[in-house]
């Protein structure tokens, strides 16, 4: 006969030990996994502005522009943007209408008046683009951005063939920013205009500013560019005055003595 208080303290211990080795268990799983996770707070929907700058910056400009469009028609801002898609893809007519419709919906919009300079100094309308960047200088003469308007305006001179007019508007964009020739950037809302066709002849006035602001490493870097596209008259580099400082240095000499494979 099975004595039943012996049991009884049998099964009561049998089950006091399974629950300890479940209790165990469970707080042994719980310090390997640790915590449970918090739910994450829900991201904030981006704009169709940040949307459309991140297709910008992807160069997947149709998207940017359906992107921008999704926004506010009376934002100027998104109108100029949307302009700068469609001249990425080279469609200056419709780029040009996005301008003007940024400038109609903010008359003093500098940012709108100088990439309509732009669209005419691509269809080689020089002077138009002059007169463009000159209303946007009226506007924002003193602004730290005049100083992209600047570079613009001497470009748009520079193609006319006016080389003092052109580096007088340099010099002021070299002044207003030490940086201007050096931004590569094309998007944001301003456009720089950088094409030119005497590259080489650009390089060397350039050049020419670098020097008269004693910035000799990047006066001598643009020369060599100049020579690598092709500038001929050495003589120039001997003689104007702007070289002066550099004309006793290892670097200028030898630039001067070899000739440069033009690319």
């Amino acid at each position: 006969m099975v004595n039943r208080p012996s049991a009884l303290i049998f099964l009561t211990g049998f089950a006091s030990c399974l629950l300890f080795a479940q209790s165990s268990s469970a707080l042994l799983d719980g310090s390997r996994s640790g915590p449970a996770p918090q739910a994450q707070p829900a991201k904030p929907a981006l704009s169709p502005e940040m949307r459309g700058d991140i297709f910008m910056a992807r160069k997947m400009y149709r998207e940017a522009i359906e992107a921008f469009r999704e926004g506010s028609p009376k934002d100027p801002v998104l109108a100029n943007k949307i302009g700068i898609a469609y001249h990425q893809m080279l469609q200056l007519d419709n780029a040009r209408k996005s301008y003007e419709m940024a400038l109609k919906l903010k008359p003093d919009y500098v940012e709108a008046m100088n990439n309509i300079g732009t669209i005419y100094y691509a269809k080689k309308s020089y002077r138009r683009s002059i007169s463009w960047y000159n209303k946007a200088l009226k506007v924002a003469a003193d602004q730290p951005r005049a100083a992209s308007i600047y570079m613009n305006l001497g470009t748009a001179y520079f193609a006319r063939k006016k080389y003092e007019q052109a580096t007088e508007a340099y010099q002021t964009a070299l002044k207003m920013d030490p940086e201007v020739f050096e931004h590569h950037s094309n998007f944001g809302v301003m456009l720089e205009e950088r094409t030119v066709e005497e590259r080489a002849k650009y390089h060397y006035y350039v050049a020419k500013l670098y020097a008269k602001n004693g910035r000799n490493e990047l006066a001598m870097q643009y020369l060599r560019k100049a020579l690598e596209e092709g500038f001929k008259d050495k003589d120039k580099l001997a003689k104007d005055p702007e070289f002066a400082p550099l004309r006793d240095t290892d670097e200028f000499k030898q630039l001067l003595a070899t000739n440069p494979r033009v690319l």
